[in-house]
């Protein structure tokens, strides 16, 4: 969801002097079902491993590491020259100075590292506040910022405050709350901090959006490319009155998101390319064997949302037609290098010789799945004044911001 680059500007080992305490904690898994990892301190700062109960069984003074291990059905701790140490359930791993890091397979990371066995191998979470994660989450999810875009960031901490406040605990069968990945929210660590993250993170402290005093379903994405998606037109128990289609224009109708580099695209696939494609992919999402419907006749949009946005695709082989619904064309109509389609707002110029598929021009517009907050918009209605309350009352109408209690 990142719609810009990232740059680290915070220096190694630094954090803003008024980093955010926080009462509520979150556990990130780094890593399922590892084999081995090491773990160690930064620096010259050293590190203390713990039991659950916070009984310290050893520390590691110099800033060296430890290789987490297996040990049957424990976890196992042994000395970077691979002499055994010990073994138990459960170790935590914490710096011996507060405030300072653990470096878990090269990356640093605030609070505490848990890890326990799990079916495969080794589980390893990161537990810490809710607003040191989002530090390390903000950067990456709404890129790297200027200064003067300061209300987008402050706008997209919120979002991503609320959205893991609304989901905490849905991996809990896993033993954490989030996946450091596009699964929940992107979060890298330390080393994805950056000084105008960490401001917003401060200035927006325990602010969430709710919908008569309950946190909502927080969805953001990219590029709206003029207008954004009903919840239901791609998520099916999304009925929420606060996601509804939103026309992302200034008063002189200029679209907010046309800064983004995703605001309008283009696919071409050859008639073999797409062909080839659809029988791959048309299983997987549709359930229908390919195998025996000959060659391929024509694709066209059948039937399109409130919001422009294709709802369903008809693909049409010689022996039927298969329909694809909307949440799942970008995933069918994959683009000539593999990758999903950016978004379903599109047009389809298709080309046929002898009653065959010969070309396939998809015209779109915007990335991402088109709920919620348009990151891009977000911060093209800051570059032109908009504070960050405002920028979501729009995309999220009749909500309130509230403070954590």
């Amino acid at each position: 969801m990142t719609p810009g680059r990232h740059i680290p500007v915070l220096p190694p080992g630094l954090e803003p002097p008024d980093t955010v305490v926080s009462h509520v904690d979150v556990r990130i898994g780094l890593q399922v079902g590892a084999g081995r990892t090491d773990i160690g301190g930064v620096g010259g700062d050293g590190i203390v491993v713990a039991n659950p109960a916070g009984q310290e069984l050893g520390r590691l003074d110099d800033g060296g590491w430890w290789q987490v291990t297996i040990e049957g059905q424990l976890v196992g701790l042994e000395t970077a020259a691979g002499a055994s140490l010990l073994a138990g359930d459960m170790l935590v791993f914490r710096p011996r100075v507060p405030g300072r890091f653990v470096r878990v397979a090269g990356r640093d990371y605030r609070g505490e590292v848990w890890v326990f066995r799990d079916r495969t191998g080794l589980t390893i979470v990161n537990r810490l506040g809710i607003e040191s994660y989002l530090a390390g989450v903000v950067p990456l999810e709404i890129g790297s910022r200027r200064p003067e875009e300061l209300e987008a960031v402050k706008a997209q901490a919120i979002v991503s405050r609320t959205f893991a406040v609304r989901n905490m605990g849905r991996w809990h069968t896993d033993g954490f709350d989030f996946r450091p990945t596009v699964a929940d929210q992107v979060y890298g660590g330390v080393g994805a901090e950056q000084a105008l993250a960490w401001q917003a993170v401060r200035a927006t402290r325990g602010t969430i959006i709710t919908y008569h005093r309950v946190p909502i379903d927080a969805f953001f994405f990219s590029t709206c490319g003029g207008e954004t998606a009903e919840g239901t037109e791609v998520f099916r128990n999304a009925r929420r009155n606060y996601l509804t289609s939103v026309r992302d224009v200034d008063g002189s109708g200029r679209t907010y998101c046309r800064i983004s580099p995703r605001f309008r695209w283009r696919e071409t696939w050859t008639g073999d390319q797409v062909a080839r494609t659809l029988r791959r992919t048309l299983p997987a999402q549709t359930g229908t064997n390919t195998a025996d419907l000959g060659a391929l006749e024509n694709v066209r949009v059948a039937d399109r949302t409130g919001s422009h946005r294709v709802a369903r695709l008809a693909v049409e082989f010689q022996q039927r037609t298969v329909a694809v619904d909307g949440p799942a064309v970008r995933r069918v109509l994959l683009r000539p290098d593999g990758g999903i389609l950016r978004s379903s707002a599109f047009t389809l110029d298709v080309r046929r010789e002898g009653g065959r598929v010969t070309r396939v021009v998809a015209e779109g517009a915007g990335a991402g799945h088109g709920v919620g907050m348009c990151q891009w918009g977000t911060i093209g209605r800051a570059r032109a004044g908009l504070g960050h309350s405002q920028i979501l009352a729009s995309y999220f109408p009749g909500t309130t911001l509230e403070q954590l209690p």
